[in-house]
């Protein structure tokens, strides 16, 4: 098997289980008594734990390379999925939680940073998106996982579905150590902690938009179900219109690498954020099922190109082989927008009702296109630095 195809196996394996097991903590909770409020902060911790490990799983997996890193993060996810099926209480809930946000980190960053690692120049862009694609598989398998999980063994068992499957991980990991690099590709020195990567300017303006897009991703998935439920259309309407956007999110990824032999990435970023933005301020213009659902596509379509882009890019803008760190910073800032987004919007909402949340998540989204339309043009499918 050839390295990167092994790599994008482990992902399918391995991130279907952290991306489901987010669910199961959900309905867990829920199970236990946990308040709407109380399952909404679990939810944040785990994200918050991500964003907290994310700098420094990168700079481990700079230093150590990328095996060690994800050994142990495969072993911490089997441990934290473990203290939810022993625990049975909303306290080890939240220690599960913070232990398998942790753990995801590690892993996440370090099969990211791999896949560019083995990637030639010219072919590391097109391989950041055929990873982003195994992405969009893994959101899909693992909610599926889950609901099957809980609904055939109960909250408490489900979590050992999860444990096998971190273990199965695990050993495939172990069996192709030899097919991912092992040499460090970034050797610590003097001036070059969080501040200094910071101090890259294309490095943070790439964070910058990205954060956009996830506020962007999280506003549409809470604000569309209140828009069209008060707009009186059935629960399972409801469901399909939201259904549009992952299933846009898919074909998106699918068209990016070919979109990427044409364009540059910040190209078709920009040109991407245009489309959602187009989109997103239409919305509150329709009522109807069918056309809520055709923008729910357009928005979804050009919105998460936006997420496999603004990894290329990070990837990109790394200096000095600190292509770990540079992916582990945008991980914790994206996961930091998912917590803090929503809370922003929903005081928009509840002050100013529903109209200006569209326009406003309209002028974050076109701020964006105007913050890379001023940037410096990268050049056109290339792997970068």
């Amino acid at each position: 098997m050839r390295p990167l195809h092994f790599v994008y196996v482990l992902t399918l394996i391995g991130q279907s289980g952290f991306r489901g097991y987010r669910l199961v903590l959900a309905l867990y909770a829920l199970h236990l008594g946990a308040s709407a409020f109380r399952v909404g902060v679990l939810l944040a911790v785990y994200s918050l734990m991500q964003a907290a490990a994310g700098w420094w799983a990168g700079r481990w997996s700079d230093r150590a390379g990328c095996y060690r890193p994800m050994l142990v993060g495969a072993l911490a996810g089997v441990a934290g999925f473990c203290i939810s099926y022993i625990g049975a209480s909303e306290i080890a809930l939240f220690a599960a939680a913070a232990v398998v946000g942790v753990a995801y980190a590690m892993v996440h960053v370090a099969q990211t940073n791999v896949v560019g690692l083995l990637s030639k120049p010219d072919e590391r862009a097109k391989n950041l998106a055929d990873l982003s694609l195994v992405f969009s598989l893994t959101n899909f398998a693992g909610p599926l996982l889950a609901g099957f999980s809980v609904e055939v063994s109960g909250h408490a068992a489900a979590s050992l579905w999860f444990v096998v499957l971190s273990l199965a991980s695990t050993l495939a990991l172990v069996a192709g150590k030899r097919l991912l690099p092992a040499q460090c590709v970034h050797t610590h020195g003097e001036g070059d902690g969080l501040r200094e990567l910071l101090k890259n300017r294309a490095l943070l303006r790439v964070l910058m938009i990205g954060s956009l897009v996830f506020a962007a991703v999280d506003v549409f998935q809470f604000y569309m179900p209140v828009y069209a439920h008060g707009l009186g259309l059935p629960a399972f309407v409801v469901g399909v219109i939201m259904a549009c956007f992952p299933a846009a999110a898919f074909t998106s990824r699918v068209c990016l690498r070919w979109l990427l032999q044409y364009m540059s990435p910040e190209g078709v970023l920009w040109r991407a954020f245009l489309l959602a933005t187009a989109a997103f301020v239409s919305m509150p213009l329709f009522d109807g099922a069918i056309s809520l659902g055709v923008l729910a596509f357009v928005y979804g379509f050009g919105l998460c190109v936006g997420q496999p882009i603004t990894l290329i890019l990070a990837y990109q803008n790394a200096t000095g082989g600190r292509t770990g760190e540079a992916v582990g910073i945008r991980e914790a800032v994206n996961q930091i927008t998912r917590v803090v987004a929503p809370l922003v919007f929903g005081a928009i909402g509840s002050v100013a009702g529903m109209l200006p949340v569209f326009f406003a998540g309209g002028g974050m989204l076109a701020c964006g296109a105007l913050l890379l339309r001023a940037g410096r043009q990268s050049t056109p499918a290339s792997g970068g630095r």
